[in-house]
């Protein structure tokens, strides 16, 4: 006669659950996890995986600020002591991963100098603002980071990807800072869209000056040369 099924039940040893099942003159135990063990291991394993993924962006982000787009994978595995199997995991290929760099980087420069712009406002000066911001991006294109991984490289490692994030991330900025000084009267509405360009096209060819070290460009001497730009707009 086959084994025949006894009983399956639930119970506990000591705080851990366990399942029991009789077949004939066998017991069999197996231990089964709870909603909130499986809870929690999810949450380290999304805890490791971003902690990984941090050490990766970290790595990135000093090697392509000392060697640029030419730096290894190796390289930075290395330095973030992963696998390149846990690189891929988290990214397709380098271009990815320096398509991150980039655009970390572009977002906290964004950041930085919105938050000098609104601190730099002044109720008697309307170009206040966008001159405040203006003089903190000029300081990050002073920067070795920003220089190497946005300006000297990141054209030439991210092709048409580059032109339209950086039209995304940067041409937004500039128009919010435009569009506040034609609230204000110092730039005509039908000149807005212009001066936009203008300005995004004066700052970013400034950026690429400063971090190829043209001589007599320096953040002081651009900045009175966009705020004299800046002025004349209307």
């Amino acid at each position: 006669m086959p084994p025949s099924l006894v009983s399956s039940w639930w119970y506990l040893i000591g705080n851990e659950p366990f399942s029991s099942l009789h077949i004939g003159n066998f017991t069999y135990h197996w231990y089964v996890r709870s909603t909130t063990e499986k809870l929690n291991m999810s949450n380290r394993r999304s805890k490791k995986a971003s902690e990984t993924r941090s050490a990766i962006l970290s790595a990135a982000r000093q090697r392509f600020t000392d060697e640029g787009f030419e730096a290894s994978l190796s390289s930075i595995v290395e330095d973030a002591g992963i696998t390149k199997g846990a690189l891929f995991h988290h990214f397709e290929n380098k271009q990815a991963l320096y398509y991150e760099v980039w655009r970390t980087l572009q977002q906290e420069m964004n950041q930085d100098t919105q938050a000098a712009a609104a601190e730099g406002r002044s109720p008697g000066d309307p170009y206040s603002a966008m001159l405040a911001g203006a003089r903190r991006y000029l300081e990050w294109a002073a920067r070795p980071d920003y220089q190497r991984i946005v300006l000297i490289d990141g054209r030439a490692a991210l092709g048409r990807d580059w032109y339209e994030a950086d039209f995304d991330l940067s041409q937004k900025s500039v128009r919010v800072g435009v569009q506040y000084l034609v609230q204000q009267g110092a730039i005509a509405t039908e000149n807005a869209a212009s001066s936009a360009v203008i300005l995004q096209g004066a700052l970013n060819g400034a950026g690429v000056a400063l971090s190829r070290q043209v001589p007599g460009v320096t953040v002081e001497s651009i900045y009175n040369t966009i705020e004299h730009l800046l002025r004349k707009l209307s």
